[in-house]
């Protein structure tokens, strides 16, 4: 190979580097990328972190529910309340209204053998709504249940 056939290899290859260079490069494009999926999952993350902060379990507007006499409810019963959320749990001292929104974050709790588990984050209470473990922070809401002059039950949610 001669001196010129060499110089014009290597300026062919010059000409073809620096076209490649005016495009996105593989390393560019996929650092770009990288850094688009970091940036959105900040955000994701974030969003998450302010409802965990700000979130609130309670009703907005009072609302009241007649649950029929209280004679329906003998002690040891636990009865589902569908519209509101709500489970009575009937003792021998008077009758206990447990949301079963959960404290932490909102998701609905299942009741268990031993009480109520939240399917979302595994935060557990105990059978009349107390925190056994988080997430969550604090109990299960107690909801205001009153007797009315006719004997029915009227369950508060405010």
């Amino acid at each position: 190979m001669s001196a010129t056939q060499s110089r014009d290899s290597s300026e062919k290859q010059a000409s073809i580097q620096v076209a490649r260079g005016q495009g996105t490069t593989r390393r560019g494009f996929l650092s770009l990328m990288t850094k688009g999926m970091v940036y959105l999952s900040g955000l994701l993350g974030l969003r998450g972190l302010i409802s965990f902060l700000v979130y609130d379990s309670g009703p907005t507007t009072q609302t009241r529910i007649n649950l029929g006499a209280s004679s329906n409810y003998p002690p040891g019963t636990r009865t589902l309340v569908a519209e509101a959320n709500a489970i009575l749990i009937s003792q021998e001292g008077g009758v206990l209204a447990l949301s079963l929104i959960c404290p932490h974050l909102g998701c609905l709790v299942g009741e268990t053998p031993d009480g109520f588990t939240c399917p979302c984050h595994g935060s557990r209470f105990d059978r009349s709504g107390g925190l056994i473990r988080g997430p969550a922070r604090q109990s299960m809401v107690r909801l205001e249940i009153e007797v009315d002059r006719d004997g029915n039950l009227i369950l508060s949610m405010a």
